[in-house]
């Protein structure tokens, strides 16, 4: 199965007036931060990526789009910024971050995560000739706008698969960071796979908050409470879908010597969570650093993506990591994953989208 990596960088933090930027990390190319394909056709000022609430470090989500930004700007040697959400900041502020990208003229300009599409929609009028792509939202339409969307319900059945095989008690749970449309099809998807297996196993369901802005996807320490109490009441397997509080749900199931399903990005692979690898059953792979990359790469060739992209286990971007040996030594659950996989992409099994 593909794995995804995670590229680790020191940058340098310049402090904006709507969050925070890293420093351009991108080589010295002589013409002031603009960055030449080997065409010499492209000449904006790089890759402009605003991160979703978390920010770059959550070892999920908005680390998922890192690495599709750090290898565009590795292979087509073009620079780039990429900027922190501010804390309880406004809509005006997501839109004030995503003009002022198209303003300092990089192109794309991409928004991670669904928050940004009102301020997209705004600013792509404003910037006909700049291409913006948003990632999990497909509401914004204009000549000049990629919607990049997955199936995130298909690696979710895979994860629901893979911890109705492995608990031992029959219950397991979920934990999802924020109770909108999106995760919803999270634990949709991870229900039915579950289902799939045995319908008399019970299932655990929290969601940490009802609105973004309430720190769902921020919080470690929520996701940590959460996680115990769905281990006290009995669960054994724990699938998160919380962005940066994850890692608090994670770190409780690692704790508590339970198994823990990561992600967006391979959560076994991340440095941060190295002291619990070994309790990370697997992640739902969720491959934003592709659709990044896809993105800038049509941007560089002249032949901007526009419209909705959507991305599906038959694409390979999304789908369930294998990276752990011990479930790899899981040879049942393996093979229920592995077939699950072959129905999904097959049309034999259809994954619900909503609870």
């Amino acid at each position: 199965m593909a794995r995804l990596f995670v590229a680790v960088a020191a940058l340098a933090l310049l402090a904006t007036a709507c969050g925070e930027t890293s420093s351009d990390a991108a080589k010295d190319d002589g013409d002031g931060g603009k960055g030449n394909s080997s065409s010499g056709e492209y000449d904006a000022k790089g890759i402009g990526l605003a991160y979703d609430i978390g920010g770059q470090g959550d070892q999920s989500f908005n680390d998922a789009a890192f690495t599709g930004y750090e290898r565009a700007r590795k292979d087509f040697k073009i620079g780039g910024v990429d900027m922190e959400p501010g804390d309880g900041e406004s809509s005006a502020d997501k839109t004030q971050r995503i003009e002022q990208l198209a303003r300092q003229g990089y192109n794309p300009v991409i928004g991670v995560g669904f928050i940004y599409a009102p301020a997209i929609q705004e600013v792509a009028k404003k910037y006909p000739k700049t291409t913006f792509g948003i990632v999990d939202d497909n509401t914004v339409k204009a000549e000049n706008v990629a919607d990049l969307v997955f199936h995130e319900e298909q690696g979710s059945y895979l994860a629901g698969v893979a911890a109705a095989k492995a608990t031992k008690v029959k219950h397991v749970g979920f934990i999802g960071g924020v109770d909108i449309p999106i995760i919803h099809k999270f634990e949709a998807g991870f229900v039915q796979g579950v289902k799939s297996v045995d319908p008399k196993i019970k299932i655990e369901k929290r969601y940490l908050t009802e609105k973004p802005e309430e720190g769902g996807f921020a919080s470690p320490d929520k996701g940590q409470d959460a996680a115990s109490g769905q281990l006290e009441a009995g669960a054994d397997v724990l699938y998160h879908a919380a962005g940066l509080s994850g890692q608090g749900v994670i770190q409780e199931a690692g704790s508590q010597k339970v198994w823990a399903i990561g992600v967006d990005s391979d959560q076994y692979e991340q440095k941060a969570l190295a002291k619990y690898k070994k309790y990370i059953l697997g992640s739902a792979l969720k491959d934003v650093g592709g659709a990044v990359y896809d993105l800038t790469k049509s941007v560089v060739d002249g032949k901007p993506m526009t419209g909705t992209q959507r991305y599906d286990l038959k694409s390979g971007r999304v789908g369930f990591s294998d990276s752990n040996p011990a479930y790899k030594d899981m040879k049942d659950v393996v093979a229920a994953v592995e077939q699950a996989k072959k129905d999904i992409i097959s049309g034999k099994v259809e994954v619900k989208t909503r609870p």
